[in-house]
């Protein structure tokens, strides 16, 4: 009877079957070991992982400590600025601060300085006696009227009870009655010459007053020897009478358009 081989799984593995098994229990018995290598020196495998922690954390402190160091860098340098600017404002402030009170004081100097010059100008200044007026009767006029022959001053155009004033500053030397000049008031200029006012219905100064241009002295009237209300007006070297010079040419010698 002939020998009949069995089927199925007992059948012999081929030749290639046979050459991939030895290629992949090679690759077994390699990668078993280099594990049981590994395995076999767990010092070694400590260590690696240990120095390749170390040296993540060391590289993650690294970079958290430079970041930090940027931001503290940076944060310190804007304050360095913030500060600057605050001082720079500062002495911007307090310059400005000087110079406008520097200039305050200069201005209150400038102006003290103008009232004084308006102040000497109008000490200084003349007016007529009787504002808005004009002359009636000229100086030297001839006529029965005067007891010297000739009008020793000039007259302005006043009614009774006009506002007569200083025609320039001085002092009164002479306020009261006058003989043939009716009330009368005499006073001794700045510049040492003399004035005179004479037929006044009132007087408003007294003797030794000090008077400024254009302050009220008296009212006009008609005392004394007139014919009518007026003013009379003299300018003399002296308080007397018979010092008298030409009141016009006295008046514009001083500014003032008779």
């Amino acid at each position: 009877m002939a020998f009949t081989r069995a089927t199925g799984k007992h059948r012999a593995r081929s030749r290639m079957s046979r050459k991939g098994a030895s290629v992949a229990g090679a690759a077994t018995l390699t990668a078993t070991g280099v594990i049981g290598t590994l395995a076999s020196s767990p010092a070694l495998a400590a260590t690696t992982d240990v120095q390749a922690a170390q040296q993540t954390g060391l590289a993650q402190a690294i970079t958290i400590d430079e970041s930090l160091a940027g931001t503290v860098d940076t944060q310190a340098e804007a304050q360095h600025q913030a500060a600057a600017r605050a001082k720079a404002q500062a002495v911007a402030e307090a310059e400005a601060k000087r110079k406008a009170v520097a200039r305050a004081k200069e201005i209150r100097a400038e102006e003290a300085r103008a009232a004084r010059e308006a102040e000497r100008k109008r000490l200084n200044a003349f007016q007529l006696p009787v504002a808005g007026s004009y002359v009636t009767t000229g100086y030297q006029s001839g006529g029965s009227l005067w007891s010297s022959g000739s009008h020793s001053g000039i007259d302005f155009r006043a009614a009774s009870g006009t506002s007569v004033v200083a025609v320039g500053a001085g002092t009164v030397v002479e306020a009261g009655w006058g003989g043939s000049y009716g009330n009368n008031i005499v006073l001794k200029m700045k510049d040492g010459t003399y004035t005179q006012y004479g037929h006044l219905s009132s007087i408003g100064v007294s003797v030794g007053q000090s008077v400024t241009p254009g302050q009220q002295i008296g009212l006009s009237g008609a005392t004394g020897n007139v014919t009518g209300p007026h003013l009379h007006f003299e300018a003399r070297t002296s308080p007397d009478y018979g010092s008298d010079m030409d009141p016009v040419g006295y008046l514009r010698a001083h500014g003032v358009n008779v």
